[in-house]
């Protein structure tokens, strides 16, 4: 007989033919499985590498590109289906998409409290070296977003009409509004819900290709189905519903990318969505939760200033509130490119500050906010120079266009504080910081937003609800850098400031 040793496991091979076979066979098996072992290894090592060695500016690009190229994609499908309807050039249609988008973009606020609030968990838990307890919370974390969404999908339809009325929809809107609502939301709900939830926990795994590529994917199914349900499958006067069935559709398509991708990384990887590892310790939970919640009732807030500022400009006419409408989508580019920053730059701020490496954390805080703010500024010129010409670009009217020209000119000028305030709000989530991250969350939206809008309206009526977020994002600018070096000062034995 023979040894031979594979991977420190000694293996005795019978010089006997049948037994010789045999040997051969399990030979080729270990030899198989130590492969298969050496490839996890390998990929584990250059996720954790991603984490701790790659050069800062490389490690931000790499996390930070897919997400910003993965946001702006899924920008461009937010703004097809207003540029869709506004190729009617219906004012109606278009404000009754531009009420219920409000309502679609509240499913962003419960995908934050489980993938916002389990990603950054997740970071820090693989930071802490504890790989088995990431993976749990990852699972927690996509069953609990199966859960809320379904809630959430069954109110909307017990209250379609209600809700629409509540957000501004007018008599000449409501039908339209509701059929949006219906498809986009209600049937929509959970896949969207999911695909957010999973794309930032493949994020946060640091996987940031594949999770930007499957909001790129849904992005693109969107562009290419809208015009396919708009204008050729459903008859004319359906428009507003075509687009709500693609944009349900395109999520469908993203969630089932998430599920093959989660699919392929079974056992090489923290990521599973098999129900045995649903069950977690409730500190774990409470984790969760306590980033989680902030995240998403700043979201939800911001949402709520959003149907605020809907039902105070419908006051002043359905062409008004269009307007409005189309200079929102057009000013979530240096929006999205921020929050693409954000979003790249999480999973390194949790995984370092985990790790206790702070001046590594310090260093991509840093360059995201750098980049954040030579983004806005570039934005802020061309939206100045190009008002026109944008809003033309999704409705032909030109009493539409000349109230966006003015709105888009005003509202770009609180791109830079936005920005700012989001990515300082991302780094306390991502360091767990739940009291400081609520407190700025509530201070930007719940004390700031919603008064000053209302002020502004009854002082300057229709131009002071749109000049409301440049004083409200300039004042919680002053609140988030206290807030953030007060935090940074507690590590000052530990980090040079």
């Amino acid at each position: 007989m023979t040894f031979r040793s594979y991977g420190g496991i000694i293996q005795i091979v019978c010089c006997d033919s049948k037994d010789g076979a045999n040997a051969k066979k399990t030979e080729k098996i270990i030899l198989k499985n130590t492969e298969n072992k050496a490839a996890v290894a390998a990929g584990k090592n250059d996720k954790i590498a991603l984490f701790e060695t790659v050069p800062v500016g490389k490690a931000l690009l790499t996390m930070a590109i897919p997400t910003i190229i993965s946001q702006l994609i899924t920008m461009i499908y937010n703004l097809a289906d207003t540029f869709f309807i506004g190729m009617t050039n219906d004012p109606y249609k278009v404000a009754a998409a531009s009420v219920v988008t409000v309502l679609f973009f509240i499913l962003t606020s419960l995908s934050n409290l489980f993938g916002v609030g389990g990603g950054s968990l997740m970071s820090r838990l693989m930071g802490e070296k504890r790989e088995d307890d990431a993976k749990r919370v990852g699972v927690f974390s996509i069953y609990g977003s199966l859960g809320v969404a379904l809630v959430y999908s069954l109110v909307c339809l017990a209250f379609t009409e209600p809700l629409a009325r509540l957000l501004g929809a007018s008599d000449n809107t409501i039908a339209y509004a509701s059929s949006y609502l219906f498809w986009a939301v209600v049937i929509g709900a959970v896949p969207s819900t999911l695909s957010m939830t999973m794309s930032f926990l493949l994020r946060s795994a640091g996987y940031s290709s594949e999770s930007g590529f499957g909001l790129a994917l849904g992005g693109v199914a969107n562009i290419i189905l809208d015009p396919l349900f708009m204008f050729v499958i459903l008859p004319d006067g359906n428009e507003v519903t075509g687009a709500a069935v693609a944009t349900m559709l395109s999520n469908v398509i993203s969630l089932v990318y998430f599920l093959l991708v989660y699919f392929r990384l079974k056992g090489k990887s923290i990521l599973s969505v098999s129900p045995k590892y649903a069950r977690i310790e409730k500190s774990l939970i409470i984790n969760i939760l306590a980033i989680g919640l902030p995240s998403a009732l700043t979201t939800m807030l911001a949402n709520i200033t959003s149907i605020i500022k809907n039902n105070l400009t419908s006051g002043y006419g359905d062409i008004e509130l269009a307007a409005y409408g189309i200079v929102m989508k057009a000013d979530m580019l240096p929006l999205n490119i921020g929050m693409g920053l954000c979003q790249g730059m999480m999973p390194l701020v949790a995984y370092n500050y985990a790790s206790k490496n702070y001046p590594r954390m310090k260093a991509f805080t840093k360059a995201a906010q750098l980049s954040g703010m030579a983004v806005a500024g570039v934005c802020i010129i061309a939206f100045e120079l190009f008002a026109p010409q944008i809003i033309w670009l999704f409705i032909k009217d030109e009493a539409t266009i000349a109230y966006g020209t003015v709105f888009l000119r005003i509202a770009c000028l609180a791109t830079p504080f936005m920005i700012s305030n989001f990515q300082k709000i991302f780094c306390l989530q991502a360091m767990g910081k739940g009291k400081e991250s609520l407190i700025l969350g509530i201070l930007r939206q719940g004390i700031f937003a919603i008064p000053i809008v209302c002020i502004m309206n009854h002082f300057f009526n229709l131009y002071g609800i749109v000049s409301a977020q440049l004083i409200s994002d300039g004042i919680t600018f002053i609140f988030s850098t206290l807030i953030y070096r007060h935090v940074y000062n507690k590590l000052k034995d530990e980090i040079t400031l």
